[in-house]
């Protein structure tokens, strides 16, 4: 895949870059090592102050990057902004709390007396230069709730980010440059995915992390576990909505909707099985559905556009593939279903509802990237339950219920990283983020992210007389 930048409005490539070289990718790493060794002995009031000052710049620099960034991958242009904002909100959250997330942390006297020691702690250092290998769906996102924590806890970064947003790429680069951050605490490494395996195997990379897809993170995590480095795995998810007769439906099937179709549907955690008890099934899909037909479809740039195309033609083919198959073996299709006008510029689809799923469709196992979804109907919390798990992934989940046995039932029984209840699944600094099974391993966010990346370090001390 070239690196270029290629609007997906209109197919047009309007800006390309060539890959870096092997010196030029051997200048990058060694400038990361070199930087680390003193980084490392920075204050957290140090680091604090250069990811402020980041966050100060992001958000003015948000209306700018908003429009690259549509411009890059097709996300609308107001919800690029609001994920600028974000990830500022983010760098602040992690400057305020980072010290006091990798505080020492001292053992019970008695356990230190009985290991035979006069005293002990345990101490979070930095491992050392970090590989992020980044995703094109969130593309200031995906990085910054990587290098937020791995900034405060005194890594180093190397971003080898998608290919079709370098524009976005260097900026972050610049960024924190801009921000005063020393040389070599995050460089943006402009390779192809076959360039990667030899800086995840460099000695000098001491560990990675990558949001992408499964054959991208067999690739990587298999590298890594050659060399016996820690990896950090999110890889996609299929994530279940469920709907139970006590939920407010009007409310479920509106929101639904958003969590469906949020960056035209070309996010992991976006909702994509809508599972729904029989009692409300009827009520949910029509208005599901009617509220589906009336999003509108158009260019990213425009304020009131609510589904932009999808990021690639190669990823409208493949939600074609999907959606034809189902078709195919019987499914119904309530709405949507095709390109809209029958074709055009650029790489738009129309957003879709599915009805009338079977095992044997593509579309009950493999995960959707675009704005269709598929509609189930059981009987009861056990059936529920049973298909909300029938998938290789496990990332995160959404229920609507008021009943509270409902929700101690479907808190312990999902199996995903998350579950939310009557409300759409976000990701948030102060709560982990990561999944079980296909969708990967390790967390983001929160201390546990920030914990990822550290050498937990136990310091002991002997009686001195």
């Amino acid at each position: 895949m070239p690196i270029a930048t290629v609007n997906p409005a209109t197919g047009e490539t309007l800006k390309t870059f060539d890959p870096m070289g092997p010196e030029e990718i051997e200048r990058r790493i060694s400038t990361a090592d070199s930087t680390f060794r003193t980084y490392r002995t920075t204050s957290f009031q140090e680091r604090a102050h250069l990811l402020n000052r980041a966050a100060d710049l992001l958000e003015q620099d948000a209306p700018g990057i908003g429009r690259t960034i549509a411009t890059e991958m097709g996300k609308p242009v107001g919800q690029a902004r609001a994920e600028a904002a974000k990830c500022a909100r983010s760098m602040r959250w992690y400057a305020a709390h980072a010290e006091d997330l990798l505080a020492d942390e001292h053992p019970a006297e008695a356990d230190v007396k009985d290991s035979g020691g006069a005293r002990a702690h345990v101490a979070y250092r930095p491992l050392g230069v970090v590989l992020a290998v980044m995703p094109w769906n969130f593309p200031l996102w995906q990085v910054v709730r990587f290098a937020a924590p791995a900034l405060m806890a005194g890594n180093v970064g190397l971003l080898k980010h998608a290919s079709n947003v370098p524009q976005t790429a260097l900026y972050l680069e610049d960024l924190f440059r801009r921000a005063g951050f020393p040389e070599g605490c995050f460089q943006t490494l402009l390779i192809g995915s076959g360039a990667v395996e030899n800086v995840v195997r460099d000695r000098r990379v001491a560990a990675a992390t990558l949001t992408g897809s499964e054959p991208a993170g067999r690739a990587v995590a298999s590298a890594a576990g050659d060399e016996i480095k820690k990896t950090v795995m999110e890889l996609g998810g299929s994530d279940p909505f469920v709907v139970m007769p006590s939920a407010d439906v009007t409310k479920a099937a509106r929101t639904a909707v958003t969590a469906r179709v949020q960056n035209t549907g070309q996010s992991c955690i976006a909702a994509k099985r809508f599972i729904v008890h029989t009692d409300v099934y009827d009520a949910f899909a029509a208005l599901f559905t009617a509220t589906m037909r009336d999003l509108s479809v158009g260019d990213p740039l425009d304020e009131d556009t609510d589904v932009g195309p999808l990021s690639s033609e190669q990823g409208r083919a493949d939600i074609e593939e999907l959606v034809d198959d189902a078709r195919e073996k019987g499914a119904t299709v309530l709405c949507g279903g095709r390109r809209p006008g029958g074709g055009g510029a650029g790489w738009f689809y129309e957003p879709t509802v599915i009805s009338g799923i079977t095992d044997a469709m593509r579309i009950h196992q493999e995960e959707t990237f675009g704005p269709v979804a598929t509609l189930y109907r059981v009987a009861d919390l056990d059936e529920a339950v049973a298909v909300a798990n029938d998938t290789p992934f496990g990332l995160s989940s959404n229920v609507w219920t008021r009943d509270e046995n409902e929700m101690r039932r479907f808190a312990r029984d999902l199996e995903a990283g998350g579950v939310f209840f009557n409300g759409m699944t976000a990701s948030h600094p102060a709560f982990p983020f990561g999944g079980v099974k296909r969708s990967g391993y390790g967390r983001e966010l929160a201390g546990h992210g920030i914990r990822e990346f550290c050498n937990i370090t136990t310091v002991w001390y002997g009686p001195t007389d």
